[in-house]
C-alpha cells in the first residue's frame, strides 16, 4: 500500500491541457522527426517517413523511436516501435504514408482521441508541429482545398494569410483539427507533407477514411459516417462502364459541372427505357472518395478517359435511398455533416445554411420508402434553393423525376424527340449546342452577379446544353437523323428563353442604375443650394439610398423613395 503513494501522487498531479493528443516524435537520440496523434495510453499515430526519418522504419538502423508529450504537465517520454503490419509508405507519390506506434509502457495520460470521417472539400483546419527551431511546438492555420489531381488520395492544405507560421518539415503526422464549423476541435486526418516553392505554399493532409483503408484496426478511434454510401459495393471502383457511349457522356457532363464554380441541382434519369443504371453514378463518385481512392491505382485515375474522373473531396457525401425512409436519409446527414440533427425540415435548414455549402448526391430517391415525402421534407426544398446557397446537389431517378421537383439541370439519357421533317448534320447540331453553351454560361454570370440582389428577379433558365449534349453524343452516330434535328431545335428554344431572361435581369439593372444615378444628381444639386448637412433633406435621402443598396433590393419602393427625395429637393427649390 505504501509502495503506491509516490503513483497515486503523480497521477494526482497529472495535468493536459486542450488537445492532449497531441505528441513529439523524436528519434532515439531526442531529436525531433515530427509529429503524432496519441489515440489512447497505448498508442500513436503519425507518418510513416517520420518513423524512417527516426531510423526506426522496419528494417531500419533503430529499434524504437521516442514519444513525447507536449500538452501534459509533468511532460513525459515514452520510447515506442511500429505495430505490426501498420507502415504504408509508398515514396515519390501522394500515397498512404501512415504508421501506427504502440508505446513500450502506458503514457499514463487517460486520453482518448476520436479521428473523424469529415469533409475535406472545404473549412479550416489547425494543425501543431516541430519545426526545426521550435522543439516545444507551434501551431499553423490551413484551409481545406479537396484536391484537383487525378490521382493520389492526399487531401490538399493550402495557406490563408501570407506571413503566418506555415506547414514545414517537423509538422508531418500532425492532427488536423478542424476549427469552426460542425467539427470544431475534431481531428479529420493527419498532416503528410508541405509543398514550398517561393512565395507558393501548400501542404497535404491524409484524411481519416483513407487512414482507416490502410489501417482498418484503428476503426475503434474513428467516428462519424462515411463519405460514400452509394451503391452496393465498398471501397472499390466498379467494373468499366465507359464503353457505353451514353455512360461516358452523362459521366463527362457531371464531371464538367462539377469541375467547375456551378452550383445548383441536377436530377439524373438512371433508368427509363434507356436503362442506363447508376453504375457510372456510382464510379465517378468513388473517383472522388477518399476511402476509394486508397484502393484504386493511378494508372486506374490518370488511364481513364478525360472529363471522367473527380478531384479527392469533390464529394461531401452519398447516399442510396433506394428502400430507406426519410429519417434513414436525414440520419446519414447528420452524422455525415455533424449536425445537432432534428427532424427532415431542421436538417434542411441546417444544410441551407452550412459553411462552406455541401456538395451532396443522392441516388435511387424514387425507391424510398415514401419518395413523395423524401421530396417534400427534404430534398425538394434542398432542390428548389440549392443554387442561391451554394449548394450543389445531384439527384438520381430510376424512372421519371417528379414535374414539380425544381432543378437547374436535366440529365434524362432519354432520346429526344421532335416533329420538324427536314435533317440536320451532327456538326450543325454540335454547332447550335455550343453557341446555346456559351450563352448559358454569360447567363450564369450575370445571374451571380445582379440575380441575387433583385427581389422578384427573373429565374435563370434550367441549363438545357448538357443534356444536348448527352444527346448527342448517342445520336450523332446516326447522322442525319430527327434526334439531331430535335437536339438543334431544342437548343434553340433554350437559347430563346435565355434571351428574354437576360432582357428581363438587364431591365432591372438599367432601372436600379437609374435610380442611382438621378438620386445622386438630386443630391449634389441640393448640396450646392442648401448645403450637405440640411436635415430634412438628409432625412429623405437616407432611406433612398438605404433601398438601392439592400438586398434584395425592390426596384418599386426604392423607386417611391427616390421620388419623394426628388420631389422635395424640387419643392425646396421652387420655394427658393
Amino acid at each position: 500500500m505504501w509502495r503506491s503513494l509516490p503513483y497515486l501522487g503523480r497521477m494526482a498531479l497529472h495535468h493536459h491541457s486542450d488537445r492532449p493528443w497531441r505528441v513529439r516524435v523524436d528519434d532515439e537520440e531526442g531529436t525531433p522527426c515530427g509529429a503524432g496523434v496519441l489515440l489512447d495510453d497505448r498508442h500513436v499515430l503519425t507518418c510513416a517517413h517520420v518513423v524512417r526519418y527516426a531510423g526506426a522504419a522496419p528494417g531500419g538502423t533503430a529499434s524504437h523511436v521516442r514519444i513525447s508529450s507536449v500538452a501534459c504537465r509533468p511532460e513525459w517520454t515514452r520510447t515506442a516501435h511500429v505495430a505490426l503490419s501498420t507502415w504504408v509508405h509508398e515514396h515519390g507519390t501522394q500515397r498512404g504514408d501512415v504508421a501506427l506506434l504502440e508505446l513500450d509502457e502506458p503514457a499514463g495520460c487517460g486520453t482518448r482521441t476520436t479521428l473523424w470521417k469529415a469533409p475535406i472539400s472545404g473549412g479550416t483546419v489547425q494543425v501543431y508541429g516541430f519545426p526545426r527551431d521550435e522543439p516545444f511546438g507551434m501551431g499553423a492555420d490551413a484551409r481545406l482545398a479537396g484536391s484537383g489531381h487525378r490521382q493520389g488520395e492526399w487531401g490538399l492544405l493550402k495557406r490563408i494569410r501570407e506571413g503566418d507560421p506555415w506547414i514545414e518539415r517537423g509538422y508531418s503526422g500532425a492532427g488536423a483539427m478542424a476549427v469552426g464549423g460542425e467539427f470544431d476541435g475534431r481531428v479529420i486526418g493527419i498532416v503528410v507533407a508541405d509543398y514550398v516553392n517561393g512565395d507558393a505554399k501548400a501542404a497535404w493532409m491524409l484524411p481519416t477514411e483513407t487512414i482507416l483503408t490502410y489501417l482498418p484496426r484503428i476503426e475503434e478511434f474513428t467516428g462519424g459516417d462515411r463519405n460514400d454510401e452509394l451503391g452496393s459495393s465498398r471501397g472499390e471502383l466498379t467494373e468499366d462502364v465507359l464503353g457505353d457511349p451514353l455512360r461516358l457522356a452523362l459521366t463527362r457532363e457531371l464531371t464538367r459541372l462539377l469541375g467547375s464554380d456551378w452550383c445548383g441541382t441536377v436530377v439524373v434519369g438512371t433508368g427509363g427505357t434507356s436503362a442506363v443504371g447508376d453504375s457510372w453514378l456510382v464510379r465517378l463518385v468513388r473517383t472522388a472518395d477518399p476511402a476509394a481512392r486508397a484502393t484504386a491505382t493511378d494508372a486506374e485515375l490518370t488511364g481513364a478517359p478525360g472529363d471522367t474522373v473527380l478531384g479527392l473531396g469533390t464529394f461531401d457525401a452519398a447516399y442510396d435511398a433506394r428502400a430507406r425512409s426519410v429519417a434513414d436519409v436525414s440520419g446519414y446527414l447528420t452524422g455525415r455533416f455533424g449536425l445537432p440533427g432534428g427532424d427532415p425540415q431542421e436538417v434542411r435548414r441546417q444544410l441551407l445554411r452550412r459553411r462552406p455549402p455541401a456538395c451532396l448526391v443522392v441516388g435511387g430517391v424514387d425507391r424510398a420508402q415514401d419518395p413523395e415525402a423524401l421530396v417534400r421534407e427534404l430534398l425538394g426544398q434542398l432542390a428548389a434553393r440549392a443554387r442561391s446557397r451554394g449548394l450543389r446537389l445531384v439527384l438520381g431517378f430510376e424512372g421519371v423525376p417528379p414535374a414539380d421537383l425544381a432543378h437547374d439541370v436535366s440529365l434524362d439519357p432519354e432520346p429526344l424527340r421532335g416533329d420538324a421533317v427536314r435533317d440536320v448534320t451532327a456538326a450543325e447540331a454540335h454547332a447550335a449546342v455550343e453557341r446555346l453553351a456559351a450563352q448559358e454560361d454569360a447567363a450564369s454570370a450575370l445571374q451571380r452577379e445582379w440575380g441575387v440582389r433583385f427581389f422578384a428577379a427573373p429565374r435563370l433558365p434550367p441549363r438545357t446544353a448538357p443534356r444536348l449534349r448527352v444527346r448527342l453524343a448517342v445520336a450523332r452516330a446516326a447522322e442525319p437523323g430527327h434526334e439531331l434535328t430535335a437536339i438543334h431545335d431544342r437548343a434553340h428554344d433554350a437559347r430563346t428563353a435565355l434571351l428574354r431572361f437576360d432582357h428581363d435581369l438587364r431591365r432591372l439593372i438599367a432601372a436600379h442604375e437609374d435610380l442611382t444615378a438621378s438620386l445622386e444628381l438630386h443630391r449634389v444639386r441640393a448640396a450646392r443650394y442648401f448645403g450637405a448637412e440640411d436635415r430634412q433633406l438628409a432625412e429623405r435621402h437616407a432611406p433612398a439610398a438605404r433601398a438601392l443598396r439592400t438586398e434584395p433590393i425592390d426596384l418599386a419602393a426604392a423607386r417611391t423613395r427616390v421620388r419623394h427625395y426628388i420631389d422635395e429637393v424640387d419643392r425646396r427649390l421652387e420655394e427658393r
